[in-house]
């Protein structure tokens, strides 16, 4: 699987029709050629980041105010972006934006376009639950110019979200002058009409919520003209194998940027990837699950394997809605079935470590947070199929034969959904059927075409079991918004926490309201959306209570935990950043070149 974002890594469709690797701009220059981990290239998409297929590639054309860090003891740590400098207080942000900042046109990143983006943002929801980005905490009330270049955005009252920084600043920002006319005149009165907790306005307030989609909608649909970009480098062509952007000549800090043109090439596999490096045809390569003997032969062509540290986890999620899986006894018992060591040995052998124990963060990350004693008594699921045997007997289960039967004595059987190109899903997938199957359920691995369809599908609640990514961190809140967040039904706006169910709620993981963990009930939602209000140094006790709620109850099963394994040549340019700089591997290269990482031979 690709993992610089929660996407599948995939491969080439057509070939380079722009240049090779090796060649020269057309005005001059080394070319540098990647792959993107977040866009895999479609054909005929538009220009435009907030579509799910738009041709947009982050730190190339696409810019944020920052650049997440992913600092695990300070999650609002950013490398500058269009924000060059910014204070926070508790109710609001101030940003002093790069005084040379342009779009690629000429004209000037200005407040209006901050002001802009903020409300694109606020769109940018999940229409069919009927809540905006508002419900994943953005919390943005009002943008104000304070000055030439200082903008000033503050929170929804009561709001306190202590994520405000890193979610404002990991804003996309867009031009006013392509994009204000799709946004209705009255945009921020429905803004903060959506925000109001009281209950004589709810009517208002859902109203309002629909019309903000309605205009995200228009928004993702949107196909501009050309792309003006405040980035590095603008997209100039798109063609079926590839997107091909020059350097643009206005941006802020042009001087630092080395390649005049940069190639990104499309996927639709892991294979291919790997193809282009035992070729040489890449000078970067984001994490793609490799098999032992394709890495021996990327390094032997000549790649620099660079590893980094990846808040990302791999794991088989649950719909509860869909019997058996809402009890809590099948969901442990297939934990004990699942050997994840035999499973990580072939799904991921490279840039994989079995996960010790479930509780929705990646292991380095539940030591942090959890003491000794908490970890140490976290439940590990063990390889035991005595243990399944058990607990399904326990539950009413019984075997007929080699196979088990529900406790309606209707046959048991699985399908374990994945995604067509995440490569260790799928031969992970393999793995685990064997095993399920040996054991008594028979289970097939079934494929889904795309991961847009997939996340779709899974959205819809037409997968009873399938594959997820999970501990999303460093931020430990935006790791439990991936298990007890929109995914499970729950919206936050400010202090009020909401849960919904049912269809076209959004809500496929419907894990119950409570869990009454070592004899304390517990909302895992409102606990979940607590976090966001939480200094980071207090929030440890919510941590661990639902660290025990989710080992106990298991709504996912952590397979694994990933290493961002990037790979560099030295081939074309030189001085990329080198293992152990963690902070500019999680970022895509036109970061590091905004760094002054990444320079021509």
């Amino acid at each position: 699987m690709q993992l610089s974002a929660p996407v599948a890594a995939l491969a080439l469709l057509g070939a380079l029709s722009a240049c090779s690797s090796g060649s020269k701009a057309a005005s001059g220059g080394a070319v540098y050629t990647t792959i993107d981990a977040n866009n895999p290239i479609t054909a005929g998409a538009p220009m435009n980041p907030f579509n799910a297929s738009g041709a947009a590639f982050l730190g190339y054309n696409t810019m944020h105010l920052g650049f997440n860090k992913k600092n695990a003891l300070d999650p609002n740590d950013f490398f500058p972006g269009l924000a060059k400098s910014w204070t926070t207080s508790d109710t609001a942000l101030t940003l002093e934006l790069q005084p040379n900042a342009k779009w690629s046109d000429g004209s000037p990143v200005t407040v209006d376009d901050i002001k802009t983006s903020m409300a694109i943002a606020l769109t940018q929801g999940n229409a069919a639950s009927g809540t905006a980005l508002l419900s994943q905490g953005l919390d943005v009330a009002a943008v104000k110019s304070t000055g030439p270049h200082t903008v000033e955005i503050d929170q929804v009252a009561g709001a306190h979200n202590l994520s405000f920084t890193r979610l404002v600043l990991g804003q996309i920002i867009v031009p006013t002058k392509v994009y204000g006319s799709l946004l209705p005149a009255d945009i921020w009165d429905t803004i903060a009409a959506s925000q109001s907790q009281d209950p004589a306005k709810a009517d208002a307030a859902k109203a309002a919520v629909d019309a903000i989609n309605a205009a995200g909608q228009k928004i993702s649909a949107f196909a501009p003209k050309t792309d003006i970009s405040a980035g590095p480098f603008v997209l100039t062509r798109v063609n079926p194998g590839s997107a091909v952007l020059d350097k643009n000549k206005y941006f802020y800090d042009a001087a630092k940027i080395a390649p005049k043109q940069v190639v990104v090439r499309h996927y639709t596999g892991n294979e291919q990837i790997w193809g282009y490096m035992t070729n040489g045809e890449l000078d970067s390569a984001p994490y793609t699950a490799i098999p032992s003997n394709v890495l021996t032969q990327i390094q032997h062509a000549g790649y620099q394997r660079v590893d980094s540290v990846s808040y990302v986890d791999a794991a088989i999620a649950f719909n509860e809605t869909v019997a058996p899986y809402d009890n809590k006894a099948v969901r442990q018992a297939l934990a004990h079935v699942i050997d994840r060591q035999a499973v990580t040995k072939v799904g991921e052998p490279v840039g994989g470590t079995a996960s010790p124990a479930t509780t929705g963060l990646i292991q380095s990350a539940a030591k942090q947070l959890l003491t000794p004693e908490q970890f140490g008594a976290l439940d590990p699921y063990a390889h035991d199929l005595a243990k399944a045997t058990s607990l399904l007997e326990g539950a009413g289960f019984k075997k007929s034969g080699d196979h088990w039967l529900l406790p309606d004595g209707k046959p048991w059987t699985i399908t374990l959904q994945t995604v067509n190109g995440f490569s260790d899903w799928i031969a992970a997938s393999t793995v685990i059927a064997n095993e399920l199957s040996s054991f008594g359920i028979p289970t097939k691995p079934a494929i889904t075409a795309d991961f847009a369809t997939y996340q779709k599908e899974m959205a819809a609640g037409k997968y009873p079991v399938g594959w997820w990514l999970t501990a999303l961190g460093p931020d430990p809140s935006a790791a439990y918004q991936r298990l007890y967040g929109s995914s499970d039904g729950y919206t936050a706006v400010g202090a009020k926490v909401t849960h919904a169910s049912g269809k076209d709620s959004g809500n496929w993981v419907n894990t119950p309201t409570s869990y009454t963990v070592n004899g304390t009930a517990l909302d895992p939602g409102a606990l979940t959306a607590k976090l966001s209000t939480v200094a980071t140094a207090d929030q440890k006790p919510i941590v661990q209570q639902l660290a025990a709620a989710t080992n106990q109850e298991l709504p996912m099963i952590q397979i694994w935990d990933y290493t961002n394994v990037q790979f560099t040549s030295g081939k074309r340019f030189t001085n990329f950043p080198k293992q152990g700089q963690d902070a500019l591997l999680v970022n895509p290269p036109g970061v590091w070149m905004m760094q002054g990482y990444v320079q021509a031979k």
